[in-house]
Parts: structure tokens; sequence; C-alpha cells
């Protein structure tokens, strides 16, 4: 999702916390399906900021919610320079990090998988990152203290963008690099590439010719990609091109994933709640399981205690993906 700065009322949602059963079998053949947890990347302005004021972490008690759904995975977003404060060599900032392991350790606990996912398109501090030295030892800090639980995933950093391609390869490499030297064996990466990483521009970005180059000794790299459904491709609109456009937009890709037996996820993904967007989404996902020797799952964008009435908002109890969209894109049981 492209933005700059939100700026949203904050509205916190109490919610009974409830223990899942189980994780519910994927019906669309996906392995993973979740969504995007949004709010400790906001207020990118303003850092490091004050927490519960420029920015906010996720409620918990929502995640036995969308597990009991049918949901086994959440993108937790955050920022790099709250996480990893003013130099890519520094330490681990102890009280953003112990939200971000609160967060992981609870989600984890329940069987399901936690994807660390710095917000930053590929710059620190506003500025592109050039030194991968300082971004593999970045990522060999955060990786180390969740070395030992499999159920967590690395995503190198969200929608690198207008950066010389073999810099967005050269930082994933890096991030790769940085998580496995530190003894994280059992995880699995998701690089993300150029051009924020889209499914429908995937070879026309120059990613298609590039990021297959990635190496990892662990053979544990699941690309990632982000597609939305509107003119732009830029997830601001809930008006959807046509009924096929999810289809239509990931054709490129899965050819170019099974052509170089690469493995893919849909990271972030949305439309609206009206019949052409749901008809697409529908068909979008049923695509994704139909090719599922090739695509692992997807994740919606997004859930978050401040996103008020934000379009594709999937915070429970209200939000208008939760309560519309998602009942017609669940997995049958």
């Amino acid at each position: 999702m492209r933005f700059t700065q939100l700026f949203l009322a904050a509205t916190t949602a109490v919610l009974a916390l409830s223990v899942p059963t189980k994780i519910k079998k994927r019906g669309h053949k996906l392995r993973f399906f979740g969504v995007n947890e949004s709010g400790a990347e906001f207020g990118n302005q303003n850092l490091p900021g004050v927490y519960g004021q420029d920015y906010t972490w996720y409620n918990l008690s929502t995640i036995p919610e969308f597990i009991n759904k049918g949901m086994n995975i959440f993108r937790l977003n955050l920022q790099m320079e709250r996480l990893v404060p003013n130099s890519l060599y520094g330490p681990l900032d102890p009280y953003y990090s112990g939200n971000l392991t609160e967060q992981v350790n609870y989600i984890t606990s329940l069987g399901a998988f936690a994807m660390i996912c710095p917000h930053n398109y590929g710059r620190y501090y506003n500025n592109i990152i050039n030194d991968t030295a300082g971004f593999e030892a970045f990522w060999a800090t955060v990786a180390k203290p969740f070395k030992n639980n499999a159920l967590v995933m690395f995503d190198t950093n969200n929608e690198y963008h207008d950066m010389p391609q073999s810099l967005v390869v050269d930082l994933n490499q890096a991030a790769i690099n940085g998580i496995r030297g530190i003894g994280a064996d059992s995880q699995y990466i998701t690089p993300e590439g150029n051009s924020y990483t889209g499914a429908w521009t995937w070879i026309s970005s120059g990613n298609g010719a590039t990021m297959g180059a990635l190496k990892d000794p662990q053979n544990k790299l699941i690309y990632q990609m982000h597609q939305y459904l509107d003119s732009d491709g830029s997830g601001t609109s809930t008006t959807c091109v046509n009924s096929t456009i999810f289809e239509n937009r990931l054709v490129a890709a899965t050819q170019w994933l099974q052509q170089n037996n690469k493995l893919g996820i849909i990271g972030e993904f949305a439309g609206g709640d009206n019949a052409t967007c749901l008809a697409a989404l529908e068909g979008g996902l049923q695509y994704l399981g139909d090719n599922d020797n090739v695509w692992t799952g997807a994740m919606w964008w997004a859930a978050g205690p401040w996103w008020g009435d934000y379009i594709f908002t999937m915070e429970p109890p209200s939000g208008i993906a939760y309560t519309d969209i998602l009942p017609k894109i669940l997995p049958d049981d």
C-alpha cells in the first residue's frame, strides 16, 4: 500500500479475548491466508514518535477471532527507525522491540505465522538505503531474538521503489545473508521487488530479469508481490477495473514463478465492497489456489486499531472488510 503519512483518529476497540479452537483448513488450497496489521509504522514523519499518539501496536484480542475464521498468518508492519534507531548498525530499541516481541510470541503461541515487515520502502530516515553491509547488520540484529521460532517470517522491506534494480537485489541478498548468518535457518524469508513489488509489473519492472538470482542456503525464499485491483494498482480506490482483474494481473508473475521454480505470496491485496470487486477477489483467490504449486498464500490490506472508516479496513468488529468482504472470501472448512 502506497502512503507517506496517515492522518487517522485513534480509536481503540476492546474485544473479549477468546481462545481459538484450531486453525481452519484453507479451502482455496492456499497454505497461508491472513491479514496485514498496520499502525506501528504510522507517524513516520515524526521519529521516533510517541506510542499511542503517533503510532500504535495491534489488538491482540483480535488475533484469535481472525484465526477462528480461517486465517493463519499476520504481517506485522513496523518502522525501521523505531526498531533500530539512529544507525543500521545499532542495537534494538528495548521498548519498541519489546512490543514487537510480545506480538510475535502471542501470535505464534496460537500456531499462526508472524511476518516481521519493516514498512520503509527501501529507505532509512527518508534516504534510500545504499549501505548493504548496514542492511545486513540490521537484519542480523532483528532476526536474532527469533532465530529459534520457525513460525516467524522475515519480509526484507515493504515496497522498494524508484531505486536502481541492482541495489534492490543487493539489499534483498544482504537481508538473507544477515538472517541466515545468525543461525535463523528455519524461517521463510520473503524478498520484495522494485516498483512497489507489483505482481502485474513483475516482468515489466525488471524484477523478473533480476530477482531470481537471489541465493538462500536454506532454500526457503517466498517472493512477495502485492496486487490491487483499481485502475493504477495503487489500492486507493474501491472501484475495480473489472470482475477478472485480480486473476488477469497475476498471470505473468505466475508464469515467472513456474518457469523459474520459485514460490510466491501476495503480501497485500484488497478490493471494494461491491459486486465487481467481490467477483474479482473470489476469482483471484481461486486462481492462486489453482496454482498452489507456486503460490503459497495471500494477506489482506489491512487491519489495525487506528484505521477508522478506511475503505478496506479489516479490523474487528465493525471494519467494512471484516463484516462485508471476509465472509465471502474465506477459505472453505
